[in-house]
């Protein structure tokens, strides 16, 4: 059953956030910086665990990491790294918490250099799966192949979001910048 099959499933008035979030956010560009940082915190802290859960901590993880501002997050001193490690509405791992931090800061240095992060991920489009974990793998930290692999497909970089027979797949390519 692929994801698409599953979120289209659920009933339209589930709590399951997975409909939600792949009826209005999976697979749909992201133009903001401190949203595409969003993503790939969450994708980051999915890893090993269920997107299920991700998606029910997301309120808490965006409070927890100062609604995702790149500059308050990549400013975040031993001090913040504890009161994270203290937060039981986050996932509290050490690496994944410092990962944060300092993929914050390389994406500080890509926006002094490219003008934004988005900017700095158009300049690279297109791009096959292998050559951007590596680029990935050269800029930030806790970024494997399945972490970057769905960072992209869900911002929209990476085709494979929907199905084609999912009713969101048109939606999808309508919001796409032309």
């Amino acid at each position: 059953m692929s994801y698409c099959d599953f979120a289209n499933a659920l009933p339209l008035d589930t709590d399951n956030p997975n409909k939600h979030y792949h009826d209005h956010a999976y697979g749909f560009p992201i133009a903001g910086d401190n949203e595409l940082f969003e993503r790939l915190l969450l994708e980051i802290n999915q890893a090993g665990l269920s997107w299920t859960l991700i998606l029910k901590k997301q309120k808490a993880f965006q409070t927890a990491y100062s609604g995702f501002d790149i500059a308050t997050v990549a400013a975040y001193t031993e001090a913040d790294v504890e009161r994270l490690l203290n937060d039981a509405g986050i996932i509290r791992n050490r690496l994944k918490i410092r990962a944060a931090v300092y993929n914050a800061g390389q994406i500080m240095l890509l926006q002094n250099e490219y003008g934004s992060f988005k900017n700095w991920l158009d300049v690279h489009h297109p791009l096959c799966l292998p050559e951007w974990v590596k680029l990935f793998k050269k800029h930030f930290k806790f970024v494997g192949g399945e972490i970057v692999n769905e960072f992209l497909m869900s911002t929209g970089y990476l085709k494979g979001a929907h199905a084609e027979h999912c009713p969101i797949y048109e939606k999808v390519l309508a919001a796409k910048p032309k």
